[in-house]
C-alpha cells in the first residue's frame, strides 16, 4: 500500500469524490457501521442513498496488538469477485468499488438488517437461513475444488494463521483470558488432560492445507445479515484455499451453540440437517469424511468460543458456558 490516504471521518468524502462516488456539491453524513473489529469501516449516506467503505490498515482497528498484512481486504474482494458468478441468490454484498492501492473496498449498504446472533438468540427457526447460506457454500466449495490457479490469488496465511492461532491453540494451554471461576477450573482441567489440546492440533494442521476450494474463512453468526432478501454474508477478510469443511464447520457451531447454552440443543437440529442437506445437494460429489470433519471443526469452535478470547454473549452465564463445553466435548468423543 504506497502513499494510501488514512481514512477518517472527515477526509473520508473528499476521497470518495476522488473516486466519482460523490459529486463537488453533494453532502455525505459519515457514521460507524457494524463492529470494525478488523478494518476501519463507516456508512456514508448521500440523500436517499447509502454505501459501506471498509478500509484495511496494518494494525486490525479493534485489536490494535496485533498486526496483520493489508492484503486481507484484497483477498476479501477477490473473494467476492470469484463467487459473484456462482452466487445466483445474491447471498454476498455488491462490491461498488475497490481501489486495491488504498486498500478500501465499497460495498453496498445492507442498513440496519437484523443480525443472525440476534435471531439465534431469540430462538427464532432459522432453517431457510441455514438452506441459504449452505447452499451458497456448496455451489463456492464445489465450482473451486482442486483449481490450483486459485492459489496465487489467495496467498493470506498472515491472516489465517492469526484467526486459526485463536481458534485451535490458544484456547487449549494456559493463557489468561477473562472467564467466570467455574469455567476457567474447566479450562485448567483440560489444559491438564491435553487430549482436547491433540485433537485441535490436528484439525489446525488440516486447516492449514493449502488445497481443497475456496473457503470464506469466518461464517459466523456476527458476519450474517438477515436482509429483506434474506441472508447476506460478509466479511471475507480470511478467504484461502483451504478445507472446505472448515466453513461448513463455523456455520454448525454458531447455530448450535446458542441452543446448546440454553440447554435446548434439539431445537437446532432441523436446522443443522436442513444446512448439510443443502449444502450437499450443491455439490456434484460429496467426500465421506468432509460431515465429520465439519463437526469437529463446529466442536473447536463452540470450545474457542467459550474459553478462548473471543468469548459470546451467549455464554456469559457459566452454566450455559459448561453445558456448551460439555457438548462440544461429547461431539470430539473425549470424555
Amino acid at each position: 500500500m504506497v502513499d494510501a490516504p488514512h481514512l477518517d471521518d472527515t477526509n473520508l468524502p473528499d476521497y470518495l469524490r476522488g473516486l466519482g462516488l460523490l459529486a463537488a456539491d453533494e453532502f455525505a453524513r459519515v457514521e460507524p457501521a457494524g463492529d470494525g473489529n478488523i478494518n476501519w469501516v463507516r456508512r456514508v449516506r448521500v440523500g436517499d442513498r447509502s454505501f459501506v467503505v471498509k478500509q484495511a490498515r496494518l494494525h486490525l482497528e479493534r485489536f490494535p496488538e496485533y498486526q496483520a498484512p493489508t492484503e486481507r481486504i484484497v483477498c476479501e474482494a477477490r473473494y467476492l469477485e470469484t463467487v459473484r458468478p456462482l452466487d445466483r441468490d445474491a447471498v454476498c454484498p455488491a462490491v461498488v468499488r475497490f481501489d486495491e492501492g488504498a486498500r478500501v473496498l465499497v460495498l453496498e449498504d445492507l442498513g440496519d438488517a437484523q443480525r443472525l446472533d440476534s435471531v439465534l438468540a431469540g430462538g427464532g427457526d432459522v432453517r431457510g437461513i441455514a438452506q441459504r447460506l449452505a447452499r451458497f457454500l456448496g455451489a463456492v466449495h464445489a465450482a473451486t475444488a482442486n483449481d490450483a490457479s486459485l492459489a496465487a490469488h489467495f496467498e493470506n496465511d498472515a491472516m489465517r494463521r492469526l484467526h486459526g492461532d485463536h481458534i485451535f491453540d490458544l484456547p487449549f494451554q494456559p493463557n489468561e483470558f477473562p472467564l467466570p471461576a467455574a469455567v476457567r477450573a474447566r479450562a485448567e482441567a483440560i489444559w491438564r488432560d491435553g487430549r482436547l489440546a491433540n485433537v485441535a492440533r490436528e484439525a489446525y494442521a488440516r486447516y492449514l492445507t493449502r488445497d481443497g476450494a475456496l473457503v470464506h474463512g469466518d461464517v459466523q453468526a456476527g458476519n450474517v445479515l438477515i436482509a429483506a432478501r434474506g441472508a447476506v454474508l460478509l466479511d471475507a477478510e480470511i478467504a484461502h484455499i483451504g478445507d472446505p469443511a472448515f466453513d461448513l464447520g463455523t456455520l454448525f457451531a454458531h447455530l448450535w451453540l446458542p441452543a446448546v447454552a440454553r440447554g435446548i440443543a434439539s431445537d437446532v437440529d432441523a436446522a443443522i440437517h436442513a444446512a448439510w442437506r443443502a449444502y450437499a445437494s450443491a455439490m456434484t460429489d460429496v467426500d465421506a469424511s468432509l460431515h465429520p470433519r465439519a463437526v469437529r471443526y463446529a466442536a473447536i469452535e463452540m470450545l474457542r468460543r467459550t474459553l478462548g478470547a473471543a468469548r459470546v454473549a451467549a455464554v456469559e452465564d457459566p452454566a450455559a458456558a459448561l453445558r456448551v463445553v460439555d457438548f462440544a466435548v461429547a461431539l470430539l468423543g473425549v470424555s
